[in-house]
């Protein structure tokens, strides 16, 4: 009986510890996992790892994201930015493969990074390792998006959507 018991307490401890542990861990990443995917008519994949920050009432381009910065455009590891086909963005080529998203926000132009090193935390960014700079215009959103958002159209236009913010560019 004593060790049905213990057993019994056992097995409720570690119950409790794995959905304390499962709780923690959500409150420690308070900026979602997500990602994004698409064939597009060209034929070429094209998908997005990222986490997603929210504005939480912050100015982008002050307080975060800050303009004329390396931002590691989202939170956490670094967004990556995979293609299955050798591509051009902005008309500029880029190898097929999986690269580290990074950008430089600016008032009247955004710099698109595609860094050859992926697999590191967001902030540990090196310049040497660039594969591709583009630059793009912003645009002013028409509808406000909280938390940091990628979309891909069928046509290959790649869109950051975040607070009143919309920075698009293109891969063929």
């Amino acid at each position: 009986m004593m060790k049905r018991n213990t057993l019994l307490a056992l097995t409720l401890f570690m119950g409790f510890f794995a959905l304390n542990s499962t709780a923690q861990e959500k409150k420690q990443k308070a900026s979602p996992p997500a990602s994004v995917k698409e064939t597009t008519s060209s034929g070429v994949t094209i998908s997005i790892d990222y986490s997603q920050p929210s504005v939480k009432g912050r100015e982008i381009g002050k307080e975060i994201a800050p303009y004329g910065k390396v931002w590691r455009t989202g939170a956490n590891e670094a967004t990556t930015f995979e293609v299955s086909k050798d591509v051009k963005i902005e008309g500029k080529s880029l190898p097929a493969g999986k690269y580290g998203l990074y950008t430089i926000p600016g008032e009247k132009e955004w710099t698109i990074i595609f860094n050859k090193t992926w697999k590191q935390w967001g902030t540990d960014y090196a310049e040497k390792d660039d594969a591709l700079r583009v630059t793009v215009k912003p645009e002013k959103s028409s509808v406000a998006t909280e938390q940091m958002t990628f979309k891909i159209d069928k046509s290959g236009k790649v869109t950051l959507l975040w607070g009143d913010k919309s920075v698009s560019f293109r891969v063929k």
